[in-house]
């Protein structure tokens, strides 16, 4: 019984990712989630608190499945470099038509959120520098086997990755082809600082 109750929840919350993730915490009203994730009001606050509770756990949700996605596109890849490249394609070219949004939930959920919202400014905050550790591990795999050059800071690299996909997403909005993002993500790895 406990395992239909998860699994629902599991359900709900990825409802809710994608709602949250289209039109933003604030664009998001409480008739809009009672139409998506199918729940009352007051089924919402007695599972999850509040709108701000379900929206963090969908930021955690969001985060969560990130980090899956980018162990995936590693672990198929023959590099940990290849395996970051691929998930930076997916992410910008294949799936900026078919996601919510264009641009990553946690990124948009910073830029939209002020301190009148900070405990989910803040969990926002948490979860980039989360996948920004996850770049970082991918990154140190790669240079473990020559892929980068050992003097090189991962820490820094994993800054420029994350600074170059939130800026990557948000220009693929603008054109109509996946020409120049292909252009792009390619030289983001051939060149500095790699």
């Amino acid at each position: 019984m406990a395992k239909n109750s998860k699994f629902d929840r599991v359900q709900v919350v990825d409802k809710a990712v994608d709602l949250y993730w289209e039109k933003g915490f604030h664009g998001t009203s409480m008739r809009n989630l009672q139409e998506v994730i199918d729940m009352r009001p007051g089924s919402i606050y007695a599972t999850f608190g509040s709108k701000e509770g379900l929206f963090k756990e969908s930021l955690q949700r969001y985060t969560q499945s990130g980090i899956l996605h980018l162990e995936q596109c590693c672990h198929e890849q023959k590099s940990p470099l290849l395996g970051l490249k691929s998930f930076i394609h997916n992410i910008v070219v294949e799936k900026r038509s078919s996601a919510p949004s264009g641009m990553c939930m946690l990124v948009k959920t910073v830029t939209e959120l002020t301190n009148e919202n900070e405990e989910l400014l803040t969990e926002a905050k948490r979860s980039l520098k989360i996948m920004e550790s996850e770049f970082e591990k991918v990154l140190r795999q790669a240079q473990e086997i020559g892929e980068i050059e050992k003097e090189k800071d991962t820490k820094q690299l994993a800054q420029f990755v994350q600074v170059q996909i939130a800026g990557l997403r948000t220009y693929a909005r603008t054109v109509d082809s996946d020409l120049p993002l292909q252009n792009m993500l390619d030289n983001m790895f051939s060149h500095y600082p790699f």
